[in-house]
């Protein structure tokens, strides 16, 4: 995998109808810009199966693509990613992986379950799955498949130990990370727009226009991981303002708004 895009699968209902407020995407975009990769997709979906798997069916069609899925994997009736992924990514079965039902009776031990037949059904899974087990909340797994579709419980103090065990494990921090350049113009966008066509090939353009009291601003912002490149292509920029009198400061002068 030579670069790999990253994709966040939040699943829960919870979230959609704002019983629960998500955590999981500003967590997984922080910690991925922190190695010097970043997040191309966030999806929020709610708790149906058949969605569940043309979600992954998706994602999984896409090149590079690693997935990141927060809920589901538990042994409720309303847990259906598991079987989700089967569908999607292996041949439909769930297989009981021997590993994750040691640990979970492990588990089991310590914990009072009424009915610990329900627990132990989290230890089926797809076909050649792997195990997450970094959770310091109660220590039942997570798991994985192909080294790029990670699984993981909803509750972010499970979910994110496992994130970076699986970072840690497959997705080292970059030594060629990306860097920024920013300058807010007072202008609207339209009057940049034959600079921002001419930005040459692995130079990523953010325009964000934003309307004031006292008129138009518009915040350029230039990334990429070839810094004479993108130092260049912010240098002409500046230029073209100056020489055009539009007054312009550097960095993101609606950072101090968000």
């Amino acid at each position: 995998m030579i670069e790999p895009k990253f994709f966040a699968l939040i699943i829960g209902t919870e979230i959609l109808n704002r019983r629960r407020k998500d955590r999981h995407f500003d967590f997984l975009s922080r910690e991925l810009l922190e190695r010097g990769y970043k997040l191309s997709g966030s999806f929020i979906i709610e708790d149906d199966p058949a969605l569940i798997v043309q979600s992954l069916k998706f994602l999984s069609s896409l090149p590079n693509a690693v997935v990141f899925t927060f809920g589901g994997i538990g042994s409720t009736p309303d847990d259906h990613t598991r079987k989700a992924a089967a569908i999607a990514l292996r041949d439909g079965q769930l297989i009981e992986l021997p590993e994750a039902r040691r640990i979970i009776e492990e588990r089991l031990k310590r914990m009072e379950v009424p009915n610990p037949q329900y627990p132990l059904k989290m230890a089926e899974l797809p076909r050649g799955a792997k195990l997450l087990t970094n959770n310091p909340v109660n220590g039942m797994p997570g798991f994985y498949l192909d080294d790029r579709y990670f699984f993981t419980p909803g509750f972010p103090e499970m979910a994110h130990p496992m994130v970076r065990e699986a970072l840690d494990r497959f997705f080292p921090p970059r030594q060629d990370k990306s860097i920024r350049r920013s300058l807010t113009a007072l202008t609207r966008e339209s009057a940049l727009i034959d600079l921002m066509e001419s930005l040459p090939e692995g130079v990523e353009l953010s325009s964000l226009p934003k309307l004031y009291s006292d008129g138009p601003r518009v915040v350029i912002s230039l990334s990429g991981r070839d810094p004479r490149k993108v130092d260049e292509a912010f240098e002409t920029f500046i230029r073209a303002l100056q020489q055009r009198g539009i007054p312009y400061s550097l960095g993101d002068e609606t950072d101090a708004e968000r």
